[in-house]
């Protein structure tokens, strides 16, 4: 019985608990994390907002498959730790941003998805209005430029993007998602790495059909209702839709050299 408490196999939503039970939470999220591959070996970190001074973290140099409550460590809002036998996340400092700028945040998830991280990686974000529920659940998922782990490099690079945005890819790194508690927090993670997967699959297929403007609104009506939060995340949610001169154009290569061939051919002729 006392493993099975350490251990759940879930977790509630809300943010109404005991310092215990945060801390067996993000044990919970630590190992959905590592099961299903989100992270590798000591990757990623989670906190949770415990009140207005203090922040629940996971510890550095431990696998986030591996953590028991005693573990989690307890920091101020400077990232100075006030209870625990381990050192704080190495990059508690991009945690500590968001709860800054976003009061209305309570947990943080940074994990490395694949497919999502090959976004980030790509500097590729994941913008294009091609799945409802992705529009419901976060807008879009815009990439911030490259800053060095654990440093103020990364902190500054996420910055601008943490006011209007509930998702983050930070390149060539992983991917940030925080909500109103750990399980929505771990929730956009999940929807994350799933639109990255389909966005992906609509790319080796080479064509993506792109829903409306009209749509969009519908949909971000839908999220306003369902999610409340800040009205910058649902009134700019940055999506590029199917009306508008932002639509992308997939050629393949053998279309892109018949278009320059033509193009050269029709301004030689031009000159004559």
């Amino acid at each position: 019985m006392e493993a099975e408490l350490l251990q759940p196999q879930s977790i509630s939503p809300g943010t109404v608990k005991t310092e215990e039970e945060h801390r067996r939470d993000i044990c919970a999220v630590g190992r959905w994390l590592h099961e299903r591959a989100y992270v590798a070996s000591n990757d990623g970190n989670i906190s949770v907002r415990l009140d207005p001074r203090r922040i629940l973290t996971s510890p550095t140099g431990i696998s986030k498959g591996m953590m028991a409550p005693d573990d989690i460590v307890v920091t101020d809002l400077e990232g100075n730790r006030l209870t625990g036998r381990l050192s704080p996340s190495s990059e508690l400092a991009m945690h500590l941003l968001i709860y800054r700028r976003r009061p209305d945040i309570n947990a943080v998830c940074h994990a490395h998805p694949p497919t999502a991280t090959g976004y980030a990686a790509a500097g590729l974000p994941l913008d294009r209005a091609i799945l409802a529920e992705l529009v419901v659940c976060l807008g879009s998922i815009p990439v911030a430029r490259y800053g060095t782990p654990g440093t103020q490099e990364l902190t500054q690079a996420i910055e601008p993007l943490v006011h209007n945005h509930d998702a983050i890819l930070m390149a060539n790194h992983g991917v940030v998602t925080y909500g109103p508690d750990l399980l929505t927090a771990f929730f956009r993670m999940e929807t994350a790495e799933h639109f990255a997967r389909v966005s992906l699959v609509t790319e080796l297929l080479g064509k993506q059909v792109l829903l409306s403007g009209k749509d969009v609104e519908k949909l971000l009506a839908i999220r306003a209702r369902c999610t409340p939060q800040p009205a910058a995340t649902v009134a700019n949610p940055g999506l590029i839709t199917s009306d508008g001169d932002s639509e992308r154009i997939t050629l393949t290569r053998d279309q892109l050299e018949a278009l320059i061939k033509e193009a050269v051919e029709s301004d030689r002729l031009s000159r004559k």
